[in-house]
């Protein structure tokens, strides 16, 4: 591919389109139109909430303020919602007693918060051993009848509320751990959490920004359903006198009792006491559910991510040393091995892979779907799925071992040391934020900079990428990208920490042949100048060719040959090899008469769990020989700077 970068993108000359509004008055007008009664039930709470308040300067009388003339009077000027036994004003002790009740809601609702949402994220994000005592304690807390705790409480602290609504929210914060950590398993596998993450981006970053906001939603919906059942219990232990003693004043649980005494005498008490309880749990309910109806299906499901480990016992990772005077590489993989876990047991995926990569070098990893190129990247940045493992290997970046790495040394890696260019660079964005939000975080986390200082780094590195307009760029979100546009993006945030080694896989898989080859032209370009390495894992032979000085070509789970991209495009040294450049369409020695077939290779890639014995390639080989099935093959060097998993090189045909 040669085709020239052009210096303007077309899809950033476009008209400079007006600035979106922010996301939060989005959704705000969104609820205010499609859920009238939720919106009334949030200006109830709020007009209730500073009523109580300011009790002292809206009520029109003492609550403890005494007419006997005028008992269990009916609504008049006098008292707009009558009196009670004692000729108190009910409308007083009302807004006195939504001080009591909703106070009582809140400190039960801190707690319930408090405990529930950091346990729950830290759960999901986190996972391992965590993850574990989080749910079990949460499954004996669930266990445990609340009626019969509230009823302990209230007897060793009698009168005393805080205690009362403190063990409430101990034993209902279970429920939201649940749901947090399944919100947060859910989101935590995202492409733009896992970019966030290769940027080097610290983990409490990661949950304020990316986390937090996405599952925000789930988090109101239970609060709020929270704050009804503890505004019922509150009132509740109140009407049976078990909780706030009426001498220290008036709660809605305790006029709701005190109503019960008088409906023979008169029923229109009960209609304000209760009828005030029954409106704000209603209205926290509406509120919940117009949140989850507004929320559902914004977070998709996504597989979990874990941090590679290896199995307690294993012997140190080994790797040979280099020979006296060579150059140390940048980054090599040693006879890695890597496991994950399948239904019956860990299932090997990766199996003595080995390549190293030189200071400035393009190295490609080539082969067919379910061949492990992506979990080789992975493994090297430290994002295996949950529980896999590296039983064997080693991976060293600048001397530094990285398969015992803890997550602090490896998020010291990232971004300044290793960056990624994902396959999908829209979804590698949170598109709850602008490109500059997402960009300049990046930038002042391995940059100490101003905010404005940061901000003319993004339109440098926008520019660096061949993006006009970056200051319009940088206030757009993902959606308003192009795949291009998105894609040169992605480069710019991995290039803002000046990585020595950039990942890029699959970066033009989404693109259509014209952006393509702008793509290609920009890394090679930056390759160029910036000196930075490149591994680039591919489908592709062509993008190889355009990009790679050499490959790595992968068959289920091993390396079966590795050579100078010239070189092997001109005489591989393994069938496996040889079959793939036969099928490739842009091969001129793959054409095939008018009406013929492009030569396939036949059968497909064994999944991991089900490999052949001995060579993994053998029963779709050509050349295959009885011995090709008896004992692993091991990876030889025929000639100088080639490898090649082949016992019988010698029976390949002539290039």
């Amino acid at each position: 591919m040669t085709t020239a970068l052009s210096a303007t993108p077309p899809q950033a000359t476009a008209t400079s389109a007006p600035r979106p509004a922010a996301p939060h008055s989005r959704r705000l007008r969104y609820a205010l139109r499609h859920y009238p009664l939720a919106a009334i039930a949030a200006l109830y709470l709020l007009i209730l909430i500073a009523c109580a308040a300011a009790a002292g300067l809206v009520a029109p009388d003492n609550p403890e303020t005494q007419d006997l003339a005028h008992v269990l009077a009916v609504p008049s000027p006098a008292h707009w919602l009558g009196t009670d036994r004692l000729g108190r004003d009910v409308l007083s002790r009302l807004l006195f007693g939504a001080r009591v009740s909703l106070l009582d809601v809140a400190v039960a609702a801190g707690v319930f918060l408090v405990l529930g949402i950091p346990l729950g994220v830290l759960a999901g994000y986190r996972g391992g051993w965590l993850d574990r005592v989080a749910v079990r304690i949460a499954d004996l807390l669930l266990a445990v009848p609340v009626i019969v705790v509230l009823l302990m409480v209230v007897a060793i602290f009698p009168g005393n509320d805080v205690a009362t609504m403190t063990a409430l929210g101990v034993i209902g914060c279970p429920g939201l751990l649940r749901v947090v950590r399944g919100s947060t398993l859910a989101i935590r596998g995202e492409l733009y959490v896992e970019a966030a993450r290769l940027s080097g981006l610290r983990t409490p970053a990661i949950l304020r920004r990316h986390i937090l906001p996405r599952i925000a939603g789930p988090i109101i919906v239970q609060a709020t359903l929270f704050c009804a059942t503890a505004l019922l219990a509150e009132s509740g232990l109140s009407f049976l006198g078990l909780s706030r003693p009426e001498t220290l004043g008036p709660s809605w649980g305790n006029m709701v009792g005190e109503a019960s005494e008088a409906m023979s005498q008169d029923g229109w008490l009960l209609i304000p006491a209760g009828g005030i309880l029954v409106l704000t749990v209603m209205a926290f309910g509406l509120i919940g559910d117009a949140v989850r109806d507004a929320t559902m299906g914004r977070s998709a499901q996504a597989p979990a991510l874990g941090r590679r480990r290896r199995p307690a016992g294993s012997p140190p990772a080994t790797s040979t040393p280099a020979g006296p005077g060579a150059p140390a590489a940048l980054l090599e993989v040693d006879g890695l091995t890597v496991s994950l876990p399948g239904p019956r047991g860990p299932v090997t995926v990766l199996r003595d892979v080995s390549l190293s990569i030189e200071a400035g070098e393009a190295l490609g990893i080539v082969g067919e779907s379910g061949c492990g190129k992506s979990i080789t990247g992975k493994t090297i940045l430290g994002l295996l799925p949950a529980d896999g493992i590296v039983s064997a290997g080693s991976v060293r970046f600048n001397g530094t071992e990285l398969t015992t790495a803890d997550e602090k040394a490896m998020t010291r890696v990232r971004g300044s040391g290793i960056a990624l260019i994902s396959q999908d660079p829209v979804g590698s964005l949170d598109p709850t934020f602008t490109v500059g939000s997402q960009l300049c975080e990046i930038i002042r986390r391995h940059h100490k900079q101003s905010r404005r200082d940061a901000q003319r780094e993004a339109e440098r590195l926008l520019r660096m990428v061949n993006l006009s307009e970056p200051a319009r760029v940088l206030r757009l979100r993902a959606r308003e990208l192009s795949g291009g546009m998105a894609q040169r993006v992605c480069i710019a945030m991995a290039l803002a920490a000046k990585p020595a080694l950039l990942i890029a896989d699959e970066p033009t898989t989404a693109l259509d042949v014209t952006v393509q080859a702008e793509i290609l032209a920009l890394l090679r370009e930056l390759r160029r100048s910036l000196g930075m390495a490149v591994l680039l894992i591919s489908h592709d032979w062509g993008v190889l060719a355009d990009l790679c000085d050499r490959a790595v070509v992968m068959y289920a789970g091993e390396v079966v040959e590795t050579a100078p991209i010239e070189v092997l495009y001109r005489s591989p040294l393994h069938p496996y090899t040889r079959a793939l450049l036969a099928a490739n369409p842009a091969n001129p020695a793959a054409a095939v008469a008018d009406g013929g077939e492009l030569p396939a290779i036949p059968g497909t890639v064994p999944r991991p769990g089900s490999w052949p014995s001995g060579c993994h390639f053998h029963p779709r080989c050509p050349i295959a020989q009885p011995d090709c099935s008896h004992d692993a093959i091991p990876l030889a060097m025929p000639t100088a700077g080639r490898s090649s998993r082949c016992i019988h090189i010698d029976q390949l045909d002539g290039p």
